[in-house]
């Protein structure tokens, strides 16, 4: 092979070479431009979902209705969309009363764990609550329908003693609302978690996300 020859084989083989580079440079830039559009698209649809998951957040309303018998009143107001829904609630400890500062380290955390710090639990044994009255599986409810669920007044904690012990443990939650948590489900969409704080007056308590 002349120098020329070898030459215009090596000008080849670069401009070769030259146009593979290229090649790959712009290739590697289209593929990160197609998963910079499919990120950007995955975090419009997440906003979107979440948007209108929050729109959809179902309107709940409780109240206690303390005669001739407790109950719970939970009335679900909508949306119609939802059609059925699937509600599971939780008595919650009062903020003050989950850690009784008079009491630390001298008692087991069982023991604290098996008081309702609160005013009412729900009736145990009674619309499937648990032992402790605690909670309540999931029931359902339609748009514009209500339920209700028995409660009875917290039993006293076993170190409220003494003659005066039950009016001591009810004058503490005299005026403390009911704190529930709703857990709140229907078909092909993801849970929704409500606090209410239910007042003593037997007015309704709305649930905030």
């Amino acid at each position: 092979m002349s120098i020329v020859d070898t030459s215009i084989a090596a000008a080849s083989a670069l401009l070769s070479g030259g146009a593979a580079v290229a090649a790959w440079r712009a290739s590697r830039q289209a593929n990160e431009a197609a998963t910079k559009a499919n990120e950007t698209a995955d975090t419009v649809m997440r906003i979107e979902q979440e948007r209108w998951h929050k729109e959809l957040t179902p309107q709940l309303r409780i109240k206690l209705q303390a005669e001739p018998h407790e109950v719970l009143y939970v009335r679900f107001e909508g949306p119609a969309k939802l059609r059925e829904l699937h509600v599971e609630l939780r008595i919650q400890d009062d903020f003050d009363g989950s850690r009784p500062p008079h009491l630390v380290g001298t008692l087991a955390p069982e023991q604290v764990a098996e008081v309702i710090w609160g005013p009412y639990r729900f009736r145990p044994g009674v619309d499937d609550a648990d032992a402790l009255g605690r909670a309540v599986p999931a029931f359902p409810l339609l748009p514009g329908g209500r339920t209700r669920l028995a409660v009875d007044p917290s039993p006293r904690p076993s170190w409220y003693e003494g003659a005066d012990g039950e009016q001591r443990w009810r004058d503490r939650y005299r005026t403390s609302p009911i704190r529930l948590w709703a857990v709140c489900t229907a078909p092909s969409r993801a849970p929704w978690e409500l606090a209410f704080a239910v007042p003593m007056d037997g007015s309704w308590a709305v649930g905030g996300a």
